[in-house]
């Protein structure tokens, strides 16, 4: 029985592939790293000029400092907000499209508007929207009597900016769940409808353990982009 195994000419043919690749990886990635786990056991003075191994004591005075425990926290809100946020309404709108059989192309172009706007222009467009002074949004809120200012309202920045950051990720999941329901054949869909399974039940027990797979490369991804991505859109603001 032939193996598919591939044969090279030399047994260091693939280790020399390689290496062009190894070689950025320790000088760009895990050098870096390691010099920056290194240097977080020292003490270095301002000027860099002297140093004393000092182990785990910078890890105890940052775990003890009541502004970074805050930074962490927040953090962690943030990034669980806008991940969960982001994958729940994606998944959503995606069962809604897959489900309308008139007019669902129009759905899913609307559906990837979001993804096409820069991060820059859509900072814009929320300092537009949500002005204290004169934004569309802080004016009809005003109307009801309730007053918006995320400048002064930690809890109302931090509402927007999730929002912000939902709104431009939905079209980047809605494309992947829209795919993944659209790939499940259409025949067992059919067989639970006619056991008797409605939508929803469908849904729950047939739908979302098919696209399992999906779902956890989705969750990776909007952490990333939770912890990472959304620096322009605050930023710009």
């Amino acid at each position: 029985m032939s193996s598919s195994r591939p044969v090279f000419r030399s047994r260091w043919l693939p280790y020399l592939l390689v290496a062009p690749q190894l070689v950025i990886t320790v000088i760009f990635f895990i050098w870096p790293a390691g010099e920056a786990l290194w240097y977080s056991l020292q003490s270095v003075d301002p000027f860099g000029f002297s140093s004393q191994f000092v182990g785990l004591e910078n890890f105890v005075a940052l775990f003890h400092d009541s502004y970074y425990l805050d930074a962490f926290w927040t953090t962690i809100k943030f990034s669980a907000l806008v991940t969960f946020s982001g994958l729940l309404v994606s998944l959503f709108f995606a069962a809604l499209v897959d489900y309308v059989v008139r007019g669902s192309r129009f759905y899913q172009t609307l559906m990837l508007l979001p993804y096409a706007v820069a991060p820059a222009v859509a900072a814009v467009l929320w300092i537009f929207l949500f002005n204290p002074g004169r934004g569309l949004i802080t004016h009809f809120l005003g109307e009801f009597g309730y007053d918006w200012n995320h400048a002064q309202n930690s809890g109302q920045a931090m509402f927007l900016v999730v929002f912000a950051s939902v709104w431009k990720q939905i079209s980047y999941n809605f494309l992947f769940f829209f795919a993944a329901l659209q790939s499940i054949p259409r025949s067992l869909v059919e067989a639970a409808a006619i056991d008797g399974a409605g939508p929803i039940r469908r849904f729950f027990r047939l739908s979302l353990p098919l696209i399992a797979p999906v779902s956890f490369f989705l969750l990776v991804v909007n952490l990333v982009y939770a912890f990472f991505d959304t620096f322009p859109v605050i930023d710009a603001a």
